[in-house]
């Protein structure tokens, strides 16, 4: 399967390093299950990008593989530039903290620290000092200027995962992750947090990788590629809910 390029506007990144490569990825667990089925796609710079399709169609799976956390069978991880399927546990975790942001569904915030300490926290265990006016922008991008001495139990929802935004972002990772983030929140905080996310992307350049189970989520993107049985089967572009509802209902779920 020749690779996906996501987007026709972004192709002049190609003569730059892609912020994610993928070519050939297979996964195969235990018992011979085969999650991932020779799935090659680029991700340039500067890309919003959802993955979309039924349960258990390996989009968990691609994303977890071209994250670092978990290992392909068969294939090629490649992010900022540099090939991470061949590196150990510790070379990986070190190369995750430094070019790779997460943002998870239940936000991840640690209970007993302030927002501005959670929002930090990366790089406090790396060891390194904030860029002052990197971390001032984005706390002023996602709105929470007023609550940085709060815990996250006194914010919404909607507050946390932007607080887990801005702690996804500080260290200025290549690109970030987001799985499923806005399935704990309401349907005004949801449309906040995925307006963000593309705000994000067209504003800071940031590259952002998407899992959602949700066509009206997912066409907050500027792409979409739907998995069905461990491959990429359809790619759109500025997709719309009616036409990844349709994607998924012709593939059995909906």
């Amino acid at each position: 399967m020749s690779a996906d390029v996501i987007g026709a506007e972004h192709r002049f990144a190609t003569q730059q390093t892609p912020a994610i490569a993928l070519e050939h990825l297979s996964k195969t667990y235990p018992g011979g299950v085969r999650a991932l089925d020779d799935v090659s796609l680029v991700v340039p710079r500067g890309t919003f990008l959802a993955v979309m399709g039924p349960s258990g169609s390996g989009k968990s799976t691609l994303m977890h593989c071209a994250a670092g956390l978990d290992s392909p069978t068969a294939g090629s991880v490649v992010i900022d530039g540099r090939e991470i399927s061949g590196l150990n546990e510790t070379r990986r975790t070190e190369l995750r903290r430094e070019r790779i942001g997460f943002v998870f569904q239940s936000y991840n915030l640690v209970p007993s620290l302030s927002i501005a300490d959670n929002i930090t926290l990366p790089l406090r265990l790396a060891g390194k000092a904030p860029d002052r006016a990197w971390l001032q922008t984005l706390i002023e991008r996602v709105g929470l200027s007023d609550r940085l001495g709060h815990r996250p139990a006194e914010l919404s929802g909607g507050q946390q995962q932007r607080a887990a935004i801005a702690r996804a972002l500080v260290a200025r990772p290549a690109v970030v992750f987001a799985d499923e983030p806005t399935g704990a929140l309401d349907l005004r905080s949801a449309h906040e947090v995925l307006r963000l996310l593309r705000e994000l992307v067209e504003e800071l350049e940031q590259t952002v990788v998407m899992v959602s189970h949700d066509p009206a989520a997912a066409a907050q993107a500027h792409q979409a590629v739907v998995m069905a049985d461990g491959r990429i089967v359809d790619t759109l572009h500025a997709p719309t809910a009616a036409d990844l509802a349709y994607c998924l209902i012709a593939l059995g779920e909906g």
